[in-house]
């Protein structure tokens, strides 16, 4: 993948320290398969779902200066995010960055809000990510979970946090505690499509009448033949699927939208919705359906790509600093 060992020029804050800027990608987390399978005592629902990271996503700057801290929040998603102490980057500096040392950030937001897509957890683990490479624990090494300590700090801030950190495709289950990479996982072409309703995930739970559904079905023993994934996908389920339609019923028609463009394989919702998502033989059949939907479709977000976000989540240094305001 992309810059795994950054490269950077730092330049002093003009306070005695050297400042360092880091950007990392947030790529959209997709729901393939998304079973529920119960509750926990606790009241946490239980899930059995498949999950792959898109190369659609925020991009996240981290800037140590002596400046005030702040946060800047850009790009074309903008809009529905909290800007000041509420936003979930807060959160994870507050736990895995030292206060003394200013902190700022500029969120470039181009995932939906309430879209399905674990656009906060993404951004809680891009962050995290970040501010590894910035302590200087993370250069240079791949992929990994973090270590048990930061996963149950990592919990705290949201049960999706962990994977998104891991940022490879995976089987996840529980209520998010296990999580288990899946290699040779194919870059799938997929086309990301959102009506611009936001849905609320509590409500789609509360929705969901039968919380006590069969788990994932038995894996092939390879998943690196792309026609051989999307078959076994297709004989999956999301069962927040229904519950979310009678919240909001565009999502069935953007089911539909997809499920008849040319070459569209597979036309799901992913996570508690409104992102649906098709899944396509090659990135250029992905692009020209996502033409001809837009035609038809102007105010819906749409974006296609691969499934092979991780890849490129690695943090990168710049080699010129840029200022907090940057």
């Amino acid at each position: 993948g992309a810059g795994r060992r950054g490269r950077a020029a730092d330049q002093g804050d003009g306070a005695g320290r050297v400042s360092h800027t880091v950007e990392v990608f947030a790529p959209a987390k997709v729901n393939l398969a998304l079973h529920v399978t119960g509750r926990h005592a606790k009241g946490y629902h239980l899930l059995d779902s498949l999950v792959a990271f898109a190369d659609v996503g925020d991009r996240l700057r981290l800037i140590t200066s002596g400046r005030r801290p702040r946060l800047k929040v850009v790009g074309p998603e903008a809009g529905d995010v909290p800007g000041g102490i509420d936003n979930i980057l807060y959160n994870v500096a507050s736990r895995f960055w030292e206060p003394t040392i200013p902190l700022s950030f500029r969120l470039d937001k181009r995932i939906p809000v309430a879209a399905g897509l674990g656009g906060g957890s993404a951004d809680a683990a891009a962050c995290y990510r970040g501010l590894l490479f910035l302590r200087g624990l993370a250069e240079g090494r791949e992929a990994r979970m973090p270590n048990q300590e930061d996963v149950k700090e990592l919990f705290a801030v949201g049960a999706d946090v962990p994977v998104c950190v891991l940022g490879l495709p995976a089987r996840v289950r529980g209520f998010g505690e296990l999580v288990d990479p899946l290699p040779g996982f194919p870059p799938l072409p997929i086309l990301l499509t959102n009506p611009r309703i936001p849905v609320a995930t509590p409500d789609v739970f509360h929705a969901l009448r039968d919380k006590n559904n069969p788990g994932l079905g038995e894996f092939p023993s390879d998943f690196s033949d792309p026609d051989i994934l999307t078959t076994w996908c297709a004989g999956q389920r999301n069962d927040l699927e229904g519950p979310a339609i009678s919240i909001a019923p565009v999502i069935a028609e953007v089911l539909d939208a997809l499920g008849g463009l040319p070459g569209c394989r597979l036309a799901r919702m992913s996570g508690s919705g409104a992102t649906c998502f098709g899944l396509f033989d090659t990135l250029a059949a992905a692009r020209s359906a996502g033409s001809e939907l837009a035609a038809r479709y102007p105010d819906w977000w749409i974006a296609p790509g691969r499934l092979n976000g991780g890849e490129i989540a690695a943090p990168q240094r710049f080699e010129a600093a840029v200022s907090a305001d940057g």
